[in-house]
């Protein structure tokens, strides 16, 4: 009899293009496919905490598809951001119900960055508004998390695709989804968050390069054409993460099945 694999869901980086992971999930669900653990960065962080919380991964998906996400930043002028992120922090204590990582319905990992150190910095503990708060805090455009002597910000910086950590955690077979280096990719650079955007593309993709092979299963969904600061395309983002998941449903069963044999 085959041995159980703990499988590890690998949710990366990529802003407005990251809602591909609701689709994704919601796949996952539909076709019954079992994992054990959530590693996520940024916007993958976002979404699998609030799933590890109990919500509705459809009413999640209609929530953001009707949400005006520009209530969620106060401009302003804060020392270490255009955005202060109160709001944020507001919308996420919301989404969480204020839980901590002790109480999620399965375990999560969030990865952010520690300006200080340079290094990435695996959360797992604590509140996880406050995680998710640090994982999406874009470099120049929301402030940062001071935590300790850390300075935390997004952890697109320094891991976008965090599959090391997942395997660093136990996973016998890890799914990651990347929603940023797929095919059809498009650059548009129009303003500030653009060019802060394309520039952590850049800087991750030599990391990317080196770490996607070591994922048993790699998931892309179509989103290059979408630029990432376009949270009003998110119906059309979450469909085209259905799809690739859609995809790849008998790959991801038969590796599950085959392991241990």
């Amino acid at each position: 009899m085959a041995q159980k694999p703990k499988v590890a869901l690998v949710l990366g980086a990529g802003s407005a293009r990251g809602l591909a992971h609701i689709g994704i999930l919601q796949v996952f669900l539909e076709n019954q496919i079992p994992f054990d653990l959530i590693v996520g960065s940024s916007m993958g962080a976002m979404v699998g905490t609030i799933y590890a919380c109990g919500a509705n991964i459809y009413m999640l998906d209609k929530m953001v598809e009707y949400m005006n996400t520009r209530m969620l930043f106060d401009i302003g002028v804060p020392r270490m951001g255009f955005i202060s992120g109160k709001r944020v922090s507001d919308f996420l204590d919301l989404v969480t119900k204020k839980k901590s990582f002790g109480e999620l319905d399965f375990p999560v990992a969030v990865v952010a960055t520690d300006l200080i150190t340079g290094k990435s910095v695996v959360i797992d503990e604590g509140l996880v508004a406050e995680a998710v708060r640090a994982s999406i805090s874009l470099p120049g455009i929301f402030a940062p998390v001071i935590k300790g002597e850390m300075v935390l910000v997004d952890g697109a910086v320094s891991d976008r695709l965090p599959i090391k950590v997942a395997q660093d955690m136990g996973a016998d077979l890890v799914i990651a989804i990347d929603v940023t280096f797929g095919s059809g990719k498009k650059t548009a650079i129009k303003n500030t968050m653009d060019v802060i955007l394309t520039s952590l593309d850049i800087m991750s993709k030599i990391h990317f390069d080196s770490i996607f092979a070591h994922a048993d299963v790699l998931i892309q969904p179509a989103v290059g054409h979408i630029n990432p600061r376009e949270f009003d395309k998110s119906r059309e983002v979450v469909d085209l993460g259905r799809k690739a998941a859609q995809e790849k449903v008998e790959e991801i069963k038969l590796k599950i099945e085959a392991f241990g044999r």
